[in-house]
């Protein structure tokens, strides 16, 4: 009976990483599941369908990234994944395939062995469907990338104006007090001032810039935002591409004037955390729906 080896999961495993190591944000997974099976194509056994109708190829490679979360070598979230530094050095530890996946394996079980909740046998790795653990955690995972695909899809099609009301609606949502929102055309670098009481009497005062822009933004566009952010105010930049890595660095290292990042993760899990708070108007901005599925090992 065909069935897939350790040594083979470890060398799909190891196309994977050399896949996502470069990626220092990583890479939405159905995108990077395509790309490794160009790098690294599917046997027949492979190709062949599990009895729940799933393609073995995409199941065995996501059982197997489970080992590699658990073994803190991978970070799985919003439906993207990223190789850690620990990925990284176990990757060059073990040149090895079948040696490169054992010890994924082993920290797995270690994980298992130290988390009372972490109950079940041994997980198959044919690509077969057992009832809980792995199975628990992809089904989750599959359904969180979809959603993510979707709301990244939704948000990215509306007009930058209907983007900064709702960056607006959530500031409601959170308590805060908007006391003005630019109008389409130019805005000086702020789109947004809000305040901590009705009459903003009481600092500091808020400003914000909202781009909807795909691409990151860097240290010069932050730059450009903070000169319009007094030492007595707060600044808060969202952007639906994000930041570079020497943009975050500037925004960490300010203390006269404080700048909060924000990115599209953020501001969707900011949300979600306030959605109760949000009134009909704003939910109608992104309306969102809970689905409630079995709790992954966690």
């Amino acid at each position: 009976m065909a069935e897939i080896t350790r040594k083979r999961t470890g060398e799909l495993l190891r196309a994977l990483f050399e896949l996502l190591m470069p990626q220092a944000d990583g890479m939405p997974a159905g995108e990077a599941l395509r790309a490794l099976e160009k790098k690294a194509p599917p046997t027949p056994f492979e190709q062949s369908s599990t009895e729940s109708g799933a393609r073995r190829y995409e199941k065995i490679v996501r059982f197997a990234t489970v080992d590699c979360v658990k073994a803190q070598w991978m970070i799985k979230a919003h439906g993207r994944w990223t190789i850690t530094d620990e990925g990284r050095k176990a990757y060059a530890a073990y040149p090895d395939p079948e040696a490169f996946y054992k010890r994924a394996v082993y920290l797995y079980h270690e994980w298992r062995k130290s988390t009372p909740k972490a109950t079940g046998g041994e997980e198959p790795v044919d690509g077969a469907d057992p009832g809980t653990g792995k199975a628990a955690r992809i089904t989750f995972e599959q359904a969180e990338e979809q959603a993510w695909s979707e709301i990244e899809k939704y948000l990215a099609s509306m007009q930058p104006y209907e983007f900064q009301e709702l960056v607006a609606a959530l500031l409601r949502g959170m308590g805060y007090h908007v006391g003005w929102v630019a109008p389409p055309g130019k805005d000086g670098g702020v789109d947004i001032v809000a305040y901590n009481d009705p009459l903003g009497t009481r600092p500091p005062r808020i400003k914000v810039q909202v781009k909807r822009q795909q691409q990151k933004v860097a240290v010069d566009g932050l730059r450009s935002f903070m000169a319009v952010v007094g030492v007595d105010e707060v600044g808060i930049f969202v952007n639906a591409g994000g930041f570079t890595r020497d943009a975050e660095d500037e925004a960490r290292s300010q203390h006269a004037r404080r700048v909060t990042l924000v990115d599209l993760e953020r501001l969707v899990d900011l949300w979600v955390e306030h959605y109760a708070r949000l009134d009909e108007a704003a939910r109608r901005r992104l309306p969102l729906q809970p689905i409630y599925f079995l709790a992954p090992e966690s």
